[in-house]
């Protein structure tokens, strides 16, 4: 019988799989980085005032989240 981690380094080391049912656990202040920066703080959304009533507003809160995704490497940049 062979053991199969279902986190692995691929052979060469440069990449790290994670398989169906492996898990990355981020310990209480631990932090992910992409290049060495941790992603972008992305403000609230409030539910009243400007963002409840300005579709712009709203654009530029989803937009800076996408900003921080793709800068952290969560998200493809297109």
């Amino acid at each position: 019988m062979t053991y199969q981690p279902k986190v692995y380094r691929k052979q060469g080391g440069d990449e790290l799989v994670v398989a169906s049912g492996g898990v990355i656990n981020v310990e209480t202040g631990g932090i992910l980085k992409a290049n060495g920066t941790q992603a972008a703080f992305v403000a609230d959304v409030a539910t009243t005032g400007t963002y409840a009533t300005d579709d712009d507003a709203i654009v530029a809160a989803i937009n800076s989240l996408k900003t921080a995704l793709v800068g952290a490497g969560i998200m493809a940049a297109s």
